[in-house]
């Protein structure tokens, strides 16, 4: 296993994988590397345990853990380690992903999880790659860049928008 990894992707099922890989995407646009494996909080606890306290002497600086259902992986994963934790909360079948955005977001005391919007994998990457960027200007300009872009982007289509007018915009 490779001592570069800087982010630790974690998930409570491969059933979480499409979602889940849209972090994994993202560190890939942004250079960073990062390992991606399957630990379940109730299923599996011992590699949950396993995984969390291992991480840091991989090289693993932040790690996004996704669930769905109950969601315990990122407070669990969190209760053994000192890395910054950031929870993904998987859209479930029987409550719309609320039971699993509460479970993720309502740690107690002492256990902080970063917790972002439900299925927003995505959103966890980025926050990877900005507490990472603290430390590595290198990174902080890529972020910039990224930012840039998507003010360039939404310009435009705001420019396109008064020009077109709704109906015809919507047409295209």
């Amino acid at each position: 296993m490779k001592k570069d990894i800087k982010v630790g992707i974690i998930m409570g099922s491969d059933s979480d994988l499409v979602i889940m890989s849209e972090a994994a995407i993202l560190l890939e646009e942004f250079g960073i590397s990062y390992e991606m494996t399957v630990a379940s909080a109730h299923r599996s606890p011992l590699l949950a345990h396993k995984y969390a306290t291992g991480a840091l002497g991989r090289g693993i600086k932040v790690i996004i853990a996704g669930a769905g259902g109950a969601a315990h992986l990122a407070g669990v994963i969190a209760s053994f380690t000192t890395l910054p934790v950031i929870g993904v909360p998987v859209k479930s079948k029987s409550l719309d992903g609320l039971d699993s955005l509460l479970s993720t977001s309502q740690m107690p005391p002492g256990i902080p999880v970063a917790t972002v919007g439900i299925n927003s994998a995505k959103n966890a990457g980025l926050l990877a790659i900005q507490i990472l960027a603290v430390s590595d200007q290198t990174l902080e300009k890529k972020l910039f860049a990224y930012k840039q872009k998507m003010h360039d982007e939404i310009k435009q289509k705001g420019e396109r928008l008064l020009k077109l007018g709704y109906k015809k915009y919507l047409e295209k």
